[in-house]
């Protein structure tokens, strides 16, 4: 059985708008995940660890035959394959894949907390969220209440010139 689920890119390192759309062509490419749609880019200030670029984001809704972890540990792969480095918490990367949300589930094991515990606070989550899905549900309100009630600063959606 399919369930959707919404997952989060982010990059800062080594050509970001690059990354990410190399990113979402592989997880596109992914045998049991169907990609539905994916956000424009944004360009977002970063968050904790201050002295690094700028971030780009994006968000995708997919359909997945697998479960949670299943994709959580595909996607950390893609991370590992894109040279992904976890050298401390909010560090620069070249790739940073998150699950945010599947099919409405509540999950906790030792890798994984669903829904994202800190996905509401993030505009760089829910500005692309609520682009491609506004309606979407997370903890009982939609992505565009969500994204709506969050500081806009520091948050700009590039266009295909930008991102070139």
């Amino acid at each position: 059985m399919s369930v959707t689920a919404v997952i989060a890119f982010g990059s800062n390192l080594q050509q970001p708008a690059e990354q990410i759309r190399r990113a979402a062509a592989a997880v596109a490419a992914l045998d049991g995940v169907r990609l539905l749609r994916l956000s424009s880019l944004y360009r977002t200030a970063p968050v904790g660890y201050a002295d690094q670029p700028d971030f780009i984001n994006a968000a995708a809704l997919v359909e997945s035959d697998w479960d949670a972890e299943t994709l959580l540990r595909t996607l950390q792969n893609i991370e590992q394959a894109f040279g992904r480095e976890r050298s401390f918490r909010n560090a620069p990367r070249t790739l940073d894949l998150d699950i945010i949300d599947f099919n409405g589930k509540s999950h906790h094991s030792s890798s994984l907390t669903l829904p994202h515990p800190r996905a509401a606070e993030r505009a760089f989550v829910m500005y692309p969220l609520a682009e491609i899905a506004p309606d979407y549900v997370l903890n009982g309100q939609t992505a565009a209440e969500i994204a709506a009630a969050l500081p806009s600063d520091g948050i700009i959606k590039l266009d295909d010139e930008q991102t070139a």
